[in-house]
């Protein structure tokens, strides 16, 4: 039976998976409460922040290409109803991911030492984030895995689990050693969810014949996915780096608080892109297309209607977070309207890389470098970072939302 998407299931599985990484987000959110309250020492809380959200993530870019390359075929196979290539492609990637793993290990090893004296990052969080960073290469494949099979509600799940291990683990090991590292540690510890997966491992058993799943095709695929990937980064965590090379430990402090407000707005909207980018590798024409447009539109409305909230509730839920500050509390609102069009630009990143746009993708990529040189070249203060924050992201959305109407249009007549 060939598995395409119903156009009536696309909406109903973005706003599910959304609805159940809404609830994992709120159990995060107490994990940063607790973390708010356990690391006392100043620069800890936003050390850990900065660690996870951007050493790790800068250093975990590669298996990050590797995610959105695989899930994309993935999904195409499984659209297609080509079980033989499907099985091939998983089996040929368990052994790409091992060697993935050797070369990704070696290369985060030779870049530590310079990025943590670049960025001020101590040794030992550097090292310890290096750690949990290997660990997300497997963590990685799985997503991949549920993303492109369209087991949004497994995802979901391990999502979940995740949560909760991260949030008990978090409070036990920062209530005995309340540092950075073991805040650290927590979300490297809340990766065993993703075992999980081994109860459906029967269902990956479609009986083809094995094919290396890096052929030209896949080549060429890989090296769009590196230009979204690194662009995502650029917009999305970029900033850390950039306080954390400038700012003080007091005002770091305050800008990871009013940071994990504010990211709170693209990570919630997320999953709807996830839908969006399996069911946009699938199927480009027809009727769907439509309702991935519409997909687009709802993120659009939660990024918008959840930046009005977060900063009318601002003061209360920095004192959740046991982070109330008058400085984080200014801090919000242009935080949040940076965070509004980084969450759109993602929105139209992730259509182009679904869709095979080079060009396009490739001018995310540029838009998302630039954004992050002018954060670091006129950035060097928390008031000087988040005045140009919003004004940038506005500017380079304008421009890729330009090139995004044209190929959309260039698309229409080519049909």
């Amino acid at each position: 039976m060939k598995n395409t998407w119903r156009i009536s299931d696309l909406l109903q599985s973005g706003i599910i998976f959304t609805a159940l990484s809404f609830v994992t987000g709120l159990g995060n959110l107490a994990f940063q409460a607790i973390m708010g309250r356990h690391l006392k020492t100043s620069g800890d809380y936003g050390d850990a922040n900065s660690a996870l959200s951007g050493l790790m993530t800068l250093l975990g870019l590669l298996p990050a290409v590797a995610t959105a390359a695989v899930t994309h075929y993935i999904a195409h196979f499984k659209a297609s109803d080509d079980l033989a290539r499907l099985e091939g492609l998983l089996r040929g990637c368990r052994r790409f991911v091992f060697w993935f793993t050797i070369i990704g290990s070696v290369l985060a090893i030779l870049a530590v030492k310079p990025l943590s004296h670049f960025f001020h990052y101590g040794e030992s969080l550097t090292l310890v984030t290096l750690f949990c960073t290997l660990l997300t290469l497997w963590a990685s494949f799985a997503t991949a895995l549920c993303q492109g099979m369209a087991w949004f509600k497994r995802l979901a799940l391990i999502g979940l689990l995740a949560m909760v291990l991260r949030v008990i683990f978090g409070w036990f090991i920062t209530f005995k050693w309340p540092t950075a590292e073991t805040a650290v540690l927590a979300s490297a510890f809340a990766l065993l969810a993703y075992l999980v997966l081994l109860f459906w491992r029967k269902e990956l058993s479609l009986h083809g014949e094995p094919i290396p799943p890096w052929n030209r095709e896949f080549a060429v695929y890989f090296i769009i996915s590196i230009a979204y990937v690194i662009g995502n980064f650029c917009f999305l965590q970029g900033d850390y780096l950039v306080a954390n090379k400038y700012f003080t430990k007091s005002d770091l402090d305050a800008y990871a608080a009013a940071g994990i407000l504010a990211r709170a707005l693209p990570q919630t909207v997320a999953p709807m892109l996830t839908v969006l980018f399996t069911s946009r590798s699938g199927q480009r024409t027809g009727g769907i297309v439509s309702e991935q447009i519409k997909l687009i539109g709802l993120s659009s409305f939660g990024l918008l209607f959840g930046a009005v909230c977060l900063f009318t509730l601002r003061m209360f839920c920095l004192k959740v977070l046991g982070r109330y500050t008058t400085e984080s509390a200014g801090m919000v609102g242009p935080f949040s309207a940076a965070m509004v069009f980084i969450g759109l630009l993602q929105a139209l990143g992730t259509w182009s890389l679904a869709s095979r746009w080079i060009k396009l993708a490739l001018f995310y990529c540029g838009l998302g470098v630039a954004y992050w040189l002018a954060l670091l070249f006129f950035g060097k203060s928390p008031d000087d970072l988040l005045r140009i924050m919003p004004m940038a992201a506005g500017i380079t959305f304008g421009m890729l939302f330009l090139f995004w109407l044209i190929a959309m249009r260039t698309q229409s007549r080519e049909s």
